[in-house]
């Protein structure tokens, strides 16, 4: 926990008042609860609240330093600003990139696309997805190089990805890669006199004419690079520019996908390298929702809810941190499994992650069946 610079979270916590008339629990204690909470798997609020009690002076070693009754976390999480929590993932983003800002780095790579988090409906009315279903979205944009999260939203189900363009911040020169849910032409136009590039997969009723076509290698999967005009009513005036369409066969999936970019100076296999690219964000949302605990909640106000949603943001923040900045040779699955089970220890993080069985893969056959096999 020493990743969080705590003259920065001071800053926060006064801005928002967090402390005020806090006599005891301050945000502090309340983040290191909720990230126990998250590093150990805890599955409901009594469940962490118990443990943290069984724990006595381990905890009090832990820097919380008094005894954390059910009421007082509850009562914390749903009625300390949830902002707080927010600005300090936004400081941890920053010192996220400053580490992998090191590695060598051609471009910038962004890719944008939501996870539903589905609720129960009559524990969180206010989440209103459909007429007997509750739900939340996860609006993410994140950074391909060390899968960070630099932009994150969260909305109620019912609020379309597109939306969302007009939130994120648009840096010149960054690429953005997107799936067909966030196709709008206006909104891609304005990111394009911004200065930003963008792939995007088209519709099937995209409206247009060719101006030119270059030769592709249809060995590979491309069937066409062509330089377009779009001719419908509405959309030849949303872009008036040109576009470049990029068709392809999805060899594994049998998928006939076409690709919209702005990007010309490239090659269209360059192209489908970066749409291609868009999985990481679908392999980041599996991990945190297998590995964090975002999708059964502690509370039930729209408060407690953001709360928990940016403590484990901060968690996961945390971890790849810790990871970069001791280059442990463990995947992040394998750190928080350890950790599980080990962070009560009186170890360095280099002394518990230096055993080499934890990067050693079996390569003896196991007497035991694989799954479908």
């Amino acid at each position: 926990m020493d990743v969080i610079p705590k003259y920065e979270f001071r800053k926060i916590v006064d801005h928002h008042k967090g402390d005020y008339r806090a006599q005891k629990f301050t945000c502090r204690d309340q983040l290191l609860c909720m990230c126990f909470g998250q590093l150990t798997f805890r599955d409901s609020l009594r469940d962490l609240t118990s443990t943290l009690s069984a724990l006595g002076s381990r905890r009090y070693h832990m820097g919380i330093k008094t005894n954390v009754p059910l009421s007082t976390l509850s009562y914390a999480n749903a009625h300390r600003p949830w902002q707080i929590y927010q600005d300090l993932a936004m400081v941890l983003i920053d010192q996220a990139q400053h580490l992998y800002g090191k590695d060598e780095i051609t471009e910038s790579i962004k890719i944008l696309d939501s996870s539903t988090i589905d609720l129960c409906l009559s524990l969180f009315p206010w989440a209103e997805f459909r007429q007997q279903k509750a739900a939340i979205k996860l609006h993410t944009v994140m950074d391909l190089q060390g899968s960070i999260p630099t932009f994150i939203h969260i909305s109620d189900g019912k609020t379309h990805d597109v939306n969302i363009l007009d939130m994120i911040p648009i840096l010149a020169g960054s690429i953005y890669i997107m799936d067909r849910g966030y196709l709008d032409f206006e909104r891609l136009y304005h990111l394009h006199l911004q200065g930003g590039r963008f792939v995007i997969r088209a519709k099937k009723n995209l409206r247009f004419y060719r101006k030119s076509s270059t030769p592709v290698d249809s060995t590979s999967g491309l069937q066409c690079d062509q330089i377009i005009r779009l001719t419908g009513n509405q959309t030849k005036h949303h872009y008036p520019e040109s576009l470049r369409r990029v068709r392809l066969i999805d060899q594994e999936n049998d998928q006939n996908i076409v690709l919209l970019t702005n990007i010309t100076h490239c090659d269209a296999s360059q192209i489908a390298d970066y749409y291609k690219s868009r999985w990481q964000i679908e392999l980041f949302f599996k991990w945190i929702k297998q590995n964090l605990r975002i999708k059964a909640f502690y509370g039930q106000s729209i408060n407690a809810v953001k709360t928990q949603i940016w403590t484990a943001i901060c968690t996961y923040l945390i971890m790849i941190i810790c990871h970069k900045t001791n280059q442990f040779n463990v995947s992040l699955h394998t750190m928080m499994q350890v950790l599980s089970v080990a962070i009560l220890e009186r170890m360095t993080l280099k002394q518990l992650f230096s055993d080499k069985t934890l990067t050693q893969l079996e390569t003896h056959n196991r007497n035991q069946l694989v799954l479908f096999d």
